[in-house]
C-alpha cells in the first residue's frame, strides 16, 4: 500500500483514483483532488527521505 501524500489515506495503486510522476517516482492519490493539489505544490507535501506515496 502507498500513502496519500496529501490527506495521508492509504492507497492500493491498483485502485488509486489518480498518480503523478514525480522525479521519477510513481506517487499514487486517494481522489483526483489530491492530486491536483499536489501537482500544483508538489515540495509542500514532500517529506525528508524522499516522496510519500511513492512505491
Amino acid at each position: 500500500m502507498a500513502k496519500d501524500p496529501v490527506c495521508s489515506m492509504e492507497v492500493d495503486p491498483k485502485k488509486a483514483a489518480a498518480q503523478s510522476n514525480y522525479k521519477g517516482e510513481m506517487i499514487y492519490f486517494c481522489a483526483v483532488g489530491c492530486k491536483m493539489k499536489f501537482d500544483a505544490n508538489p515540495e509542500k507535501y514532500r517529506q525528508v527521505g524522499g516522496a510519500p506515496g511513492a512505491r
